[in-house]
């Protein structure tokens, strides 16, 4: 350590007194359209360096005299130039690559998707870690209207769906708990209100310039990403005035509605370039749906297995994203700028739902040991979801979530050995549910018989119809939901040249970082009971009706008369001539919740040449983390004893090394040790205590859960062709301590009570044994797994044949648990990680020339567990799913396209099962999408 120390202070006495300056660009296709990931050398000597995602780039130290600068770019070819340096000033040199064909020796680029293809893989090639990049034109390759659909295209990522969109993210095989989402580097909170998951389908894809997947971490990057971490870029001014319009309309087959997209993008420079702006928007309205089946599996003490629990539910959905973003940068001169962005994205999903379901199913048996089942008796249950009857909710659930994040930064370089940067930024997500109402009619007796012909399409019936007059009015409810998560960042980053080699390239760089995060939930509940009858049963109400002859799962599934959300809507619930109000606090008093947390990190990073073609990062970081949490005890259900307040505080220390090795122009070798974290999530942490002693079951948060560590070991070889494709493989290995998982006591004793909890009061009966649901930290988790991807224009084809192009990657993640233990406390074996996706497919197959361009695309996962029960019985699986998509553009002129996209062409379900995949837990359907719309771009 003493040597380094003195090594950087010799270092900076030298640079003190060396004759230097600095060297500063932009570098730019002929459309004025930033190039990142450009290499830029300087010789003679091994001076280079690469452009950011905004096409800049600055060369620091640089000794006094002449110089020829070499910019290289993938599918572009190379460009030399003169350049003179002088002591203590800035040369700026701007840089023009030529995109037409006659200028590029090393590949003719005859498609407009390939050159940002170019820019994707030029960045991604460039960069010092592990990643895949892609670029918002990129994206507009496929038929993905959100961020989410996009990013399933990328090796070694896969989604989970909700409502027929992407929505939480899964990198190599790990739960969307173990990785991290930002935008412009600063992470984003969450709308959730128990987790730290980012709503992907919140962002629409046109809204992003640039997305990176950053699969291992250097120490300069925050370190809650075991998995990874997917940073997301906003768009930043381009070089001369560009409008770009899309506009589309659609249908969506699953309610015969139409749909309507639309988006918006100004940019230009002023005041001699020294200002810049962009200016984007984007609103989608999709007025769709989904038809689904749950069930819940159950075993008796012969062995048989049954449903014990079943719904049949039609839900209706109208989806309204509106998103708007703003990017200001201002250079003061060629070592000064300074920027600010915002971006504000609203949805708003209102949303009725018909929910049949058939529950409390006790078995018939035909003798007298209790081993052969004849027949099922039970309740049925009719429930209509909705909203009051006003313009905000119009009859219908609305659950409105926001997501807000403004930053400042700016960048300079201090004489010409220091370049410093810093930002500030604050990010507020929050989600809504305003004058939510349900109704609920049931009947009891009913004698059920069962259509299991199709195994993993179960049914149960009624074997005589459920008269209306005999559905009785068993809830009427109202509830409000709020959630907000904020968080405030600070950053101060620097960058100053140390070698230890002489003639080879070497950059410290340090910093430090402050993030304040807050985040609430405050829900309430109330049950209404009429004070009249005249609405005791269903008939005496308005209904509506839905068959089964469009049910997506199988005509065979009725879900029968409601009622209206008309009526439900229209109510006076608080009208007390008409309703008794009364508060249900065993709704929500468990649920709320407020957590605070400061993370205080610091780094230090060493990148060091040791050839011109191998190289290093090294370094550590600091993360200290403090929390402060506040949960609710609730002993009776219906009133808060108390709440319960924990603080808390840790560090970790986070070490990491990467090497970088060309052994040629085009072949990059790499190798990474990296760590990193999970935080729990918010809910686990909450330390709440519900215990509801009528079914003798008690809910608690753990405060004192660990945060999971990761050891990450990853190597990558990857092949970039000239005609601008790569071809990559891959391995990687985690080992992550502490993981947590929902662990589940059926033997909680009045005594094991007093342990856990000594500062509440037990009010537990002794010798009575209660189930405790309670979150704990595994022992470990070993993950290990390959990735292969291949990306090329077939140019090498005769006549038409070579303007088809493939795309193509495959993932295979497996993984061990240690430490998980049953509902009996005993010790499970052979567990998998819950999230693990065992095998991951994209692929894609196009053809594109100068005016015509066609695709369609294949996204495969297998199925995978999901979420862990009290036994191997209960384990929940999400199943395999595929989606295919196809999609084409003409261009009709340089600024005008017409393009048509249909989107999940196989109708994939949305299915999870119970233990075997032949118990269905869930299966809903959404059918396929399609849309049709014109872009401009001038």
């Amino acid at each position: 350590m003493k040597k380094i120390i003195t090594s950087v202070l010799l270092c900076g006495a030298f640079l003190a007194y060396a004759q230097t300056g600095t060297v500063s660009g932009n570098i730019n296709d002929n459309s004025k359209i930033a190039l990142p990931g450009a290499k830029i050398t300087l010789s003679p000597g091994n001076i280079y360096t690469v452009s950011d995602e905004y096409g800049n780039f600055i060369f620091l130290n640089v000794p006094e005299g002449s110089y020829t600068m070499k910019v290289d770019y993938l599918g572009y070819g190379t460009r030399t130039y003169p350049v003179s340096v002088g002591s203590d000033r800035n040369t700026k040199q701007n840089i023009i690559f030529d995109r037409k064909e006659t200028s590029i020796q090393e590949v003719k680029i005859t498609g407009f998707n390939l050159q940002n293809q170019a820019r994707a893989l030029s960045k991604q090639k460039s960069n010092a870690n592990i990643t895949n990049v892609i670029s918002a034109d990129q994206m507009g390759k496929f038929p993905d209207s959100n961020i989410g659909d996009a990013l399933k295209r990328v090796p070694g990522v896969t989604m989970q769906n909700d409502q027929g969109e992407a929505r939480d993210i899964i990198i190599r095989g790990l739960a969307p708990e173990l990785n991290s989402v930002t935008i412009n580097g600063n992470r984003i909170p969450s709308a959730e209100g128990d987790n730290r998951r980012v709503q992907m389908d919140l962002i629409p894809s046109d809204m992003i310039q640039m997305v990176e997947v950053n699969k291992t971490l250097t120490s300069d990057q925050d370190a809650d990403a075991i998995g990874g971490s997917v940073d997301l870029i906003t768009r930043s001014a381009s070089n001369k005035e560009r409008i770009a319009l899309t506009t589309a309309s659609g249908y969506m087959p699953i309610r015969e509605k139409a749909l309507f997209n639309t988006g918006l993008v100004y940019s230009n420079r002023f005041f001699n370039n020294k200002l810049g702006l962009v200016f984007n928007g984007s609103y989608n309205n999709n007025n769709y749906g989904s038809d689904n089946v749950e069930a819940v599996w159950v075993k008796d003490k012969a062995g048989n297995v049954f449903i014990e629990e079943m719904d049949i539910r039609k839900y209706d959905v109208r989806r309204e994203r509106k998103s708007i973003g703003a990017d200001l940068d201002y250079q003061f001169n060629e070592k000064n700028k300074i920027r600010f962005s915002a971006l504000y994205n609203w949805r708003d999903d209102r949303e009725n739902r018909y929910r049949l379901r058939y529950s409390s199913i006790k078995p018939i048996y035909s003798d007298a040991e209790e081993t052969q089942i004849s027949g099922y008796t039970g309740r049925a249950g009719y429930q209509t979801k909705g909203g009051l009857n006003n313009s905000l909710n119009d009859n219908a659930r609305l659950e409105r979530q926001i997501m807000q994040n403004y930053s400042l930064g700016g960048e300079h370089v201090l004489g010409s050995k220091l370049e410093m940067n810093w930002g500030a930024s604050y990010s507020k997500a929050e989600e809504k549910r305003p004058d939510e109402r349900y109704i609920h009619y049931r009947a009891s007796g009913i004698t059920f018989g069962k259509n299991f012909d199709s195994p993993e399409e179960p049914l149960l019936y009624p074997t005589t119809p459920v008269a209306l007059n005999k559905l009785k009015l068993q809830d009427l409810s109202s509830q409000n939901g709020n959630t907000f998560e904020e968080e405030i960042t600070a950053k101060m980053n620097f960058r100053l040249p140390f070698s230890v080699i002489e003639g080879q390239k070497g950059r410290l760089r340090f910093g430090a970082k402050t993030r304040l995060k807050k985040k609430e939930r405050n829900n309430d509940f109330y049950e209404f009971e009429p004070t009249g009858d005249f609405m005791k049963t269903m008939d005496q109400t308005d209904l509506v009706h839905w068959g089964g002859e469009k049910y997506s799962p199988s005509t065979k599934y009725v879900p029968g008369y409601f009622v209206s959300k008309d009526y439900l809507g229209n109510m006076d619930l608080n009208n007390s001539a008409l309703f008794e109000k009364t508060a249900v606090p065993s709704e929500y008093l468990f649920a709320n919740y407020s957590a605070k947390e400061k993370i205080y990190a610091g780094y230090i990073r060493w990148d060091q040449n040791f050839t011109d073609n191998f190289s290093m990062i090294a370094g550590i970081r600091m993360e200290h983390t403090q929390t402060d949490y506040t949960g609710n005890v609730v002993e009776d259900e219906e009133t808060l004893n108390s709440t319960r307040k924990i603080k808390n505080n840790y560090t970790n220390f986070l070490p990491s090394i990467a090497f970088k090795y060309n052994p040629m122009n085009n072949l990059v070798l790499r190798a990474a040790y990296s760590t990193a974290l999970a935080r729990p999530s918010y809910y686990k942490l909450s330390p709440f205590v519900g215990i509801i002693p009528g079914d003798r079951e008690i809910t608690a948060g753990n405060p004192d859960l660990k945060s999971s560590f990761a050891h990450n070991f990853d190597v990558m070889g990857e092949y970039y062709f000239k005609s601008v494709g790569i071809v990559s493989v891959g391995g990687f290995y985690k080992k992550i301590n502490d993981f947590i998982y929902d662990y589940r006591d059926q033997s909680f004793t009045h005594d094991k009570f007093s342990q856990l909890f000594p500062d509440i009061s037990n009010t537990l009966v002794p010798g009575q044994n209660y189930t405790l649901l309670y979150p704990q930290n595994g022992e470990s988790v070993s993950v290990y797994g390959f990735e292969v991807a291949v990306q090329r224009q077939l140019d090498f084809l005769p006549g038409f044949l070579k303007n088809f192009g493939i795309y193509a990657n495959y993932t295979y993640t497996k993984s061990k648990a240690k430490g998980i233990y049953n509902s009996d406390g005993e010790l499970r074996e052979g567990l998998m990680l819950p999230g693990t996706a065992p095998h991951m497919f994209n692929a894609s197959l196009s053809w594109e020339n100068k005016k015509f361009s066609a695709r369609i695309s294949l996204n495969h996962t297998a199925a995978y567990l999901d979420e862990l029960g009290g036994s191997s019985f209960e384990d929940r699986f999400y199943d395999k799913q595929t989606f295919l998509d196809a999609n084409a553009s003409f261009s009709v002129n340089s600024w005008m396209r017409i393009f048509v996209e249909a989107n999940n062409l196989t109708n994939q379900p949305l299915r999870y099962y119970q233990g075997v995949s032949s118990r269905t837990m869930q299966m809903e359907y959404y059918k396929p999408k399609f849309t049709a719309g014109l872009k401009f771009d001038f």
